[in-house]
């Protein structure tokens, strides 16, 4: 069965890891009573995060979250997956920049995906520009392999991560300027730690995500990365990475009690699976090459009961 296909069996937190991480929060997707999610990659780039017809999701919202999957996985398959020249690569992203342009316009392209999109636009008033800026951010994806400053990432998580969860404030009617700003956070967040915990894994494609920046500060270079070399200088270097991805997470944390309590306790799992990857990748010193940090089976339980009290506003 296709990606696209298997959209409707994975959670609403995926919708959320732009490229997020074994939940490989690599955001996709959460514990016991939730779907299990695998954080790789939250934004965009990979989008087994894409919170996708949850039971968490109310049945009237599922269709519009399908939609707004497959049009987000087809687009990151032309930038990200298979042999295919970058030329014809950004063609067809400027093909889906075309199509939602004639969403806008009140049209609806008879291509997969977007006859679903445009339903979905239409019923529930959804945004146009941040499915433009996820297609922005795809086209990067063909171009840019490395960062000068953590600036440019940012910007890149602008388009790539926090677009996902801007489209499910509007399509639950939330999305009040706190509300955004606390959204972008965790989205960032989320993007963020999946980079973190795919540093080998993108090395291996020719993608390096660490700031020159960041890494020039604490004496890292490339080196680390290709050698697989942990010492103090990469130590120090992740550690720094960990806790300002940590930080974003918990800045956003707050908009878990302004939602709809589905969506509530679904972002607060999300967020819980995110600070746990994190703390592994403190726990191995920054050692992401020996093994990838993932989450494990065991890992769920305790996630769904950290969200939960989370969510209830008790002590963690």
């Amino acid at each position: 069965m296709g990606k696209a296909a298997s959209a409707e069996r994975v959670s609403i937190a995926s919708l959320a890891r732009s490229r997020t991480p074994g939940y490989r929060l690599r955001p996709r997707p959460i514990p016991c009573a939730f779907r299990r999610i695998s954080l790789n990659r939250v934004t965009v780039r990979h989008y087994e995060n894409f919170p996708v017809a949850s039971v968490l999701v109310p049945a009237r919202l599922r269709p519009a979250v399908v939609a707004l999957y497959r049009f987000a996985r087809a687009a990151d398959d032309l930038a990200d997956e298979g042999d295919v020249p970058p030329p014809q690569r950004l063609a067809a992203l400027a093909a889906f920049d075309a199509a939602l342009i004639e969403i806008a316009a009140g049209g609806t392209p008879s291509r997969f995906p977007f006859p679903a999109l445009a339903d979905a636009v239409r019923q529930h008033g959804l945004p146009i520009a941040p499915m433009h800026d996820l297609v922005s951010a795809f086209r990067q994806d063909v171009s840019v392999h490395r960062y000068a400053t953590f600036a440019d990432l940012r910007d890149y998580c602008r388009r790539s991560a926090d677009p996902v969860g801007r489209l499910l404030l509007a399509l639950y009617h939330a999305q009040s300027p706190a509300n955004i700003a606390a959204s972008d956070a965790v989205c960032t967040g989320l993007q963020l730690t999946n980079f973190w915990q795919d540093i080998a894994g993108d090395w291996r494609i020719g993608r390096v995500y660490l700031p020159q920046e960041d890494m020039d500060r604490f004496g890292a270079t490339i080196e680390h990365i290709a050698q697989a070399r942990v010492d103090a200088h990469w130590r120090a270097l992740l550690a720094f990475e960990t806790a300002r991805a940590r930080t974003l997470l918990k800045t956003g944390r707050p908009l878990v009690r302004a939602l709809p309590w589905r969506l509530g306790l679904e972002l607060s799992a999300v967020i819980e699976g995110g600070l746990r990857i994190l703390a592994r990748i403190d726990a191995a010193g920054g050692d992401v090459f020996a093994r990838r940090p993932v989450l494990r089976k065991r890992d769920w339980c305790a996630i769904a009961y950290h969200a939960l009290v989370s969510y209830r506003g008790a002590p963690a």
